[in-house]
């Protein structure tokens, strides 16, 4: 009987740049696997406020509620009604704060990111990477804008609901970004180097 062996190829100790490069394609992966935990709990997002415009969508209010006089249309001003009263229907915006928790949520990072996609979905190429951390005054001019499409005369429903689908499908695609990301990472992890001796 005979064994035939391949040579066994020792393991290199990897300088200053290598290891120095090693974590940032280490710090790298472990950020896109946070992205695509975000963009997981983002997609959940969606559905939820996809699911609530069809129950019920408004114009020119964030929300509406119902009382004992009947339904009645909530702005910022009153906003401390929705957290009270039964919430009957919502904006685009207000679909996905409303899916999020409710009035007190909007600032929350899950909420300001999903909003930044769907803005992305509405007026961005799906397949471009989204800009996550706009400054202070480009978000609130996107979330005016989402606002305004929202208001705009002859909007419907259907279309409301179709840019929230449209928007988990943006999901699916960033997540694809990632991975494909992951791989190209993971691809370079193949050498035989170690960072200490044994």
């Amino acid at each position: 009987m005979s064994t035939t062996t391949a040579p066994l190829r020792m393991p290199t100790l990897m300088g200053r740049r290598e290891r120095r490069a090693e974590r940032r394609r280490l710090k790298r992966l472990d950020a896109l696997s946070a992205q695509l935990a975000e963009l997981f709990s983002i997609r959940t997002l969606l559905v939820q406020a996809a699911d609530i415009v069809g129950d019920g969508w408004v114009q020119g209010a964030w929300f509406t509620v119902s009382t004992p006089q009947g339904g009645r249309a909530i702005t910022g001003f009153d906003l401390r009604m929705a957290r009270t009263q039964e919430v009957t229907g919502a904006c685009l915006v207000g679909s996905v704060v409303q899916a999020a928790g409710g009035p007190g949520t909007e600032r929350s990072q899950r909420v300001q990111r999903t909003l930044d996609l769907t803005w992305h979905a509405l007026r961005d190429d799906a397949e471009r990477p989204v800009r996550w951390c706009p400054g202070p005054e480009v978000r609130m001019m996107q979330v005016l804008d989402l606002t305004h499409w929202n208001d705009e005369p002859g909007r419907t429903q259907d279309e409301v609901v179709g840019l929230l689908v449209a928007a988990q499908h943006t999901t699916t695609v960033q997540s694809d970004l990632c991975r494909a990301e992951q791989a190209r990472l993971g691809a370079t992890d193949a050498s035989p180097r170690v960072q200490s001796a044994m």
